[in-house]
């Protein structure tokens, strides 16, 4: 009874409200077609009235599709002291769901009251910041806008803005393309959007040029950068920005500092360090010492940096000089000529420049030495040389040998053919038989012998031989060298070569003291590379590559071994990393000799009994490659000498020999594994010594 009570006095309460807004819509004696009027002001007076029963009420007045969720209970009260405007009056009745913990959301037309945590979900507006902020609805209503950064880290600006952002909404980061996503009420994303804008600024100053009056530019930035130490770095912790770095770079053509600093306060510093660091020296004008100079080279050569620069001063003395005896010889009055002053030596123990010049000048020959002492790059030639040889040889004959008479005769005939020199001859291997001292040739050999009176003759002699023989021979002589510096590689032995010989006979005594004046050459591989890089990264090669080898037939002639060379001498443009030919050898020779007996030699398939061949083809495939690859820094160097490394001690240990238990030896020379780099605390091992 007490609920139905309840309800019923509820149910008046709202009955009586919405009878004071239908007052206030259709005044007294009014026709509701005449007391309808768009815009027209209303009276609130809502007085713990349902949200359901208030929220039908406000689509009747607005003329607006208004739903509610049926998991919105409660009661509200409204109440204005005024008529107030139709968009006023739905402004306050989304003012009392938010304090509910309710909203009023918008999508196609249709206005839903749901719960706040779930607005998020069912809001369909979505802005952009660069020209959709009017866009955005009215303050009480949850909306989704999309801030594109500029300059600040979106993951940055997550933890700042998360407080200010009501419990049941959400922000988030997208990385991508640095912007972040805010789903809120309109109000309080026109509010972050301030906060946005006013974070989202450049961290790192405007490029500032500093000119130094006296001390050298070059010099004077990395003690700076040092002095700034790790505040150099505007990042947080944990972060790494190279956009909240300080950069100082020397110009030296200008003698100028160009500064970039994270912010304003490290501006200022680097100002105040550059302003106290760039003073005269104070022994400047008080002794001789105040004009002398020492440069440390990192890179160049002392003795020929010093002899460049006093021919560059040189240079412009003497072209001085000449103008001033040129105005002269005019009629003009004659000035003394001005001449330099400057002195410069070299220290080759310390490879350092001792220049002695007054402070303009010296600014000079410093800005052309930081120019000259660069790190020069280096090339790793790679030079291939491939060579494929083929022999082949075929050899046929037939002899024979035979008497024509009986024993006892007094005249008896001989009859047969022979072919060839030496054991290839039939009578040659018929008289040297018996002692021994003439082998058979190679090859098949088929033979017959005959008795005549009691000892056993060599009468006929068949012959077959077919050889063949191929041969690979690649070589890959390497080079590293600096750039527009000659390299020289020699593989291969020193071979003596008899240029002279006395034989003394004419002693007393008649001893003899014989001698011979030798040679030596080197015979082997020579390679002798000079490259020159150009500003595009063309390589320039001057090369000469020789390939020379003894002729094995010729070892022990009498008058001293016969070598075969190959040269080649060129100069040629490459890319680089890119593959030249050279030049090359294709050589294909053919020989043949045929003796036979005139006339029936020429008798087809019975002629080759009275006849002997031989052929021989040799072809010779020889080519020279080149790859140039221009290394630049430290890195490249010695990523491409672990690449060597490494290849090689793997060759080695794919050689390694079988464990024998027979043979105790079972171990062959290998390289250890490649040293690690050095690190603080922990120094390069030697080389040869394996890494812990």
């Amino acid at each position: 009874m007490t609920k139905l009570n309840s309800h019923l006095r509820v149910s008046s309460i709202a009955a009586s409200a919405l009878l004071t807004v239908a007052m206030a819509i259709f005044p007294p004696g009014a026709t509701a077609q005449t007391a309808v009027r768009p815009g027209a002001p209303v009276t609130l007076n809502f007085n713990n009235a349902e949200i359901d029963a208030v929220a039908r009420t406000f689509a009747s007045i607005t003329g607006l599709n208004v739903v509610v969720d049926p998991r919105v209970k409660g009661t509200i009260t409204l109440v204005t002291d005024k008529p107030v405007s139709r968009a006023a009056a739905m402004g306050q009745f989304v003012a009392a769901l938010r304090l509910q913990g309710y909203t009023l959301v918008e999508a196609d037309g249709l206005y839903k009251v749901v719960p706040e945590a779930d607005a998020k979900l069912q809001s369909a507006g979505v802005t952009v910041q660069e020209g959709d902020d009017g866009k955005l609805p009215a303050g009480n209503q949850i909306a989704t806008q999309i801030f594109k950064l500029n300059f600040e880290s979106a993951n940055n600006l997550v933890p700042v803005l998360r407080p200010l952002i009501s419990p049941n909404n959400t922000i988030n980061a997208n990385p991508g393309n640095n912007s972040l996503v805010i789903t809120d009420y309109a109000d309080n994303l026109r509010r972050m959007g301030r906060i946005i804008a006013a974070m989202d600024v450049a961290n790192a100053t405007d490029v500032e040029v500093i000119v130094l009056q006296h001390a050298i530019a070059s010099d004077l930035a990395p003690l700076v950068l040092r002095l700034l130490g790790s505040s150099a770095s505007g990042a947080p912790a944990g972060q790494v920005d190279t956009a909240f770095k300080t950069t100082l770079i020397a110009e030296p053509r200008s003698n100028s500092l160009i500064l970039r600093a994270s912010n304003g306060a490290q501006l200022a510093l680097a100002r105040s360090l550059v302003a106290r660091l760039d003073q005269p020296d104070a022994n400047s004008g008080k002794d001789a010492s105040g004009n002398i100079h020492v440069v440390y080279l990192k890179n160049a050569d002392a003795t020929k940096m010093a002899a460049t620069l006093r021919a560059a001063i040189g240079g412009n003395a003497a072209s001085v000089g000449a103008s001033t005896a040129t105005a002269g010889a005019a009629g003009g009055a004659v000035t003394p000529a001005a001449t330099t002053g400057g002195q410069i030596q070299a220290d080759v123990a310390t490879n350092s420049l001792i220049i002695t010049a007054p402070e303009p000048q010296y600014r000079q020959l410093r800005a052309v030495i930081d120019k000259l002492d660069g790190r020069r790059a280096q090339v790793f030639v790679e030079s291939l040389i491939a060579e494929v040889s083929a022999d082949r040889a075929a050899e046929f004959g037939i002899q024979w040998q035979g008497p024509l008479g009986k024993a006892g005769d007094g005249v008896i005939g001989l009859l047969g053919s022979n072919f060839g020199t030496g054991g290839k001859n039939i009578i040659n291997l018929a008289t040297g038989a018996a002692s021994g001292t003439v082998a058979p040739p190679r090859g098949l050999n088929f033979g017959a012998v005959q008795q005549t009176n009691g000892v056993y003759v060599l009468g006929f002699l068949a012959r077959f031989l077919e050889d063949s023989g191929s041969g690979n021979v690649l070589s890959t002589p390497n080079l590293l060298t600096l750039d527009n510096e000659e390299a020289k590689i020699v593989i291969g032995q020193n071979v003596p070569f008899v240029t002279g010989q006395f034989t003394n006979t004419g002693s007393s005594n008649g001893s003899v003291n014989p001698f011979q004046t030798i040679e030596r050459k080197d015979v082997g591989l020579t390679l002798k590379v000079k490259p020159q890089i150009s500003e595009n990264g063309t390589v320039k090669l001057a090369i000469y590559q020789e390939v020379s080898n003894v002729l094995a037939s010729s070892v022990n002639a009498p008058n001293g071994p016969t070598t075969n060379k190959r040269t080649i001498e060129s100069n040629v443009l490459v890319e680089d990393g890119a593959i030249v030919v050279l030049g090359g050898l294709l050589q294909d020779e053919y020989s043949g000799n045929e003796e036979k007996v005139p006339g029936l030699g020429d008798v087809p398939l019975f002629g080759n009994l009275f006849k002997s061949e031989a052929r021989t083809r040799k072809k010779t495939n020889l080519m020279v490659f080149l790859r140039p690859v221009v290394v630049r820094d430290a890195q490249s160097t010695g990523q491409l000498s672990l690449d060597r490394y490494d290849l090689m001690r793997a060759g080695l240990q794919t050689a390694q020999p079988k464990p024998s238990s027979l043979v105790p030896i079972n171990e062959a020379p290998l390289l250890p594994p490649a040293p690690v780099k050095a690190t603080a605390g922990n120094p390069p091992a030697p080389l040869g010594v394996p890494a812990q």
